[in-house]
């Protein structure tokens, strides 16, 4: 499968192009930026072309990876999609519902496959956990703490997007792909208030019965900061296992993934569909922050 990288910035350099470079089983044809210079520089780096033209790259790949902000990602994902590319996109998948679900449908329209990169979800400890504990009846609650210090160290991550959007919106994702699996859909988002700079807490009601509690931020203190997903229930109590590995590791699963549902047709669990399922939930937690914050 030849496939081609959309975006330039420390994602994509660090994650996204070695991912692709190092894969086995995929060819990886090019690079387009909105950065022209900087799109030459990674393509350069991995021996590969540097594309001016986005939709010169979609008629030449079979899939496209995306490393961009996600109100980029969105737009030029269903482009990407309606000119009969594969998806392996990054979360969230869109910033509004709207967005997420014009994906859904191109992906849907085009009979191409997606699959959105939840990192948990592609990590060999991690995905085996949820596994196991989605077959584990009777969990009463869960606790998931998505704690980062983007905002208070030196971190190439703190781009405008996250600055703008905050920690629900860049870890808590991160979040949700742990829980949604084990405990259900969400179907009501109970509660949500600010914390510390960035740190937002919020309550979800999950189909199975079980309710959970996330705490996310980007503002951590560094040594306060690091994730932890705890359930507690009829078996007792289960914590999430951290891994050893880093990003390329899950991101070359992520294209295994990719490869299986474009050739299998299967759907991934990670789909697009899924992706758009973790915004509505986002997006009814913002409304709630939102109202809050208005009434103070």
């Amino acid at each position: 499968m030849r496939i081609g990288l959309l975006g330039t910035g420390p994602w994509a350099r660090m994650a996204h192009a070695p991912a692709l470079s190092g894969h086995r089983k995929l060819d990886f044809a090019g690079v387009w930026g909105r950065r022209p210079e900087a799109a030459k520089e990674l393509a350069e780096r991995h021996r590969v072309r540097a594309y001016d033209d986005v939709d010169e790259l979609f008629g030449d790949v079979d899939a496209v990876a995306v490393a961009l902000p996600p109100d980029v990602q969105a737009g030029l994902a269903a482009r990407a999609a309606r000119a009969g590319c594969h998806l392996l996109l990054d979360k969230p998948l869109a910033p509004t519902v709207e967005q997420g679900r014009a994906v859904v449908e191109a992906v849907a329209e085009a009979g191409v496959a997606s699959v959105v990169f939840f990192t948990a979800r592609f990590q060999p400890e991690p995905e085996a956990w949820i596994t196991e504990q989605a077959g584990v009846p009777g969990w009463f609650t869960g606790r998931a703490q998505w704690l980062g210090s983007v905002f208070t160290s030196e971190s190439p991550f703190a781009t405008p997007w996250r600055r703008e959007k905050g920690a629900l919106w860049d870890v808590g994702p991160h979040a949700l792909s742990v829980l949604l699996p084990v405990l259900g859909d969400v179907r009501r988002v109970t509660a949500a208030a600010y914390g510390p700079g960035d740190t937002v807490h919020v309550v979800l009601d999950h189909a199975g019965g079980a309710s959970s509690t996330l705490a996310l931020s980007l503002t951590a203190p560094p040594a306060a900061a690091g994730a932890a997903v705890e359930l507690r229930g009829e078996a007792g109590v289960a914590v999430l296992p951290e891994s050893a590995e880093g990003a390329v590791p899950a991101l070359t699963r992520a294209a295994d993934a990719l490869l299986a549902a474009a050739r299998g047709g299967r759907p991934h669990a990670c789909d697009a569909a899924f992706g758009l399922r973790v915004t509505e939930i986002l997006t009814a937690a913002q409304g709630l922050l939102s109202r809050g914050w208005q009434e103070t």
